[in-house]
């Protein structure tokens, strides 16, 4: 490992989307990120799809052969509240992260300028106001229904005083093989932006942190039945829903599998932690499993991280 920096102040940001709202969802972020920022963060991370919201339960009309007008109406508002890699809403998130002087992660619905469709992704903005972006592999479930597979973005890792910092989107992190591939990029801060409030998911994320010998930071959000605008087409899908659809657990692990902070549930909040960095080379002592505890001889992981052309 190169020479890092002793220490790193994270800040993750807990909160409630504002659903199906670019504009809004952008002005709640500035607000977080100057409140962490001025607190002496260095490094701020948002949730899964923060902007424009997760519609957790929602189908957009979908069903197996069959869609709905109304659905795909709901679905087109959603898709007009994503954001274009490079738009004017990420262009402010770069001039906050260059004005401050942080790290930024925030979790967006992307919306391709070519093609007319969406991806869950995660930007990670530099202090110097430049940006990289990470777009979802697989979308999991029914996401597929919204999102497409990423064909581009697939592990970029950002060099950061603190070592290689890299994401992987909720359950990207169930992909064995793609987290070895940001393992072999040699990750020191393991970012997760999710939307998962169960209690396997903490086992989860444990078990990542030492299988990586990384810092795990947690990026869960808040959503609610009040979350979602009252007059969406669709509303059917809505009301069903409990009053807390997703309770957070936001937290931050270290290479050891500790807690360094305990999830928080159901608060909006942000998550402050001072982390020492030097753990994570200390860790690795008796395990280390891209380098003294690996068999490349016998094991060996093909990582095509190049866009997709279409042919062999």
């Amino acid at each position: 490992m190169k020479q890092i920096a002793d220490t790193c102040r994270v800040a993750l940001v807990q909160a409630e989307p504002v659903m199906f709202d670019a504009a809004a969802g952008l002005r709640k972020t500035l607000r977080y990120l100057e409140e962490a920022a001025s607190a002496g963060a260095e490094l701020i991370v948002f949730p899964e799809l923060f902007i424009p919201g997760y519609p957790i339960g929602m189908n957009f009309g979908f069903s197996m052969g069959k869609r709905s007008e109304k659905g795909r109406r709901d679905w087109k508002r959603y898709y007009d509240a994503s954001l274009v890699a490079g738009g004017p809403e990420l262009e402010s998130l770069a001039a906050a992260a260059k004005e401050r002087k942080v790290y930024l992660s925030v979790g967006f619905s992307e919306r391709d300028a070519v093609s007319g469709t969406l991806y869950n992704s995660n930007a990670l903005i530099r202090p110097d106001g430049t940006c990289q972006i990470h777009r979802k592999l697989k979308p999991t479930g029914s996401e597929r229904l919204v999102w497409g597979d990423a064909n581009r973005d697939y592990f970029p890792v950002m060099d950061t005083p603190w070592g290689p910092a890299g994401s992987l989107i909720c359950w990207e992190s169930y992909m064995p093989l793609a987290r070895v591939a940001l393992y072999n990029k040699g990750v020191t801060l393991y970012i997760s932006p999710n939307t998962n409030d169960n209690p396997e998911w903490q086992a989860t994320i444990r078990h990542i942190a030492i299988e990586g010998k990384c810092f795990f930071l947690n990026s869960d959000m808040l959503v609610r039945k009040s979350s979602y605008p009252r007059d969406l087409e669709t509303w059917e899908d809505v009301a069903g829903l409990p009053d807390m659809v997703c309770r957070g657990g936001s937290c931050i692990v270290d290479p050891y599998g500790h807690y360094l902070t305990e999830p928080v549930w159901e608060e909006e909040t942000i998550i402050y932690a001072e982390l020492d960095m030097q753990m994570a080379a200390a860790s690795r002592m008796e395990h280390d499993a891209i380098g003294h505890y690996a068999r490349p001889d016998v094991l060996e992981l093909l990582v095509k991280d190049e866009a997709y052309t279409g042919t062999p």
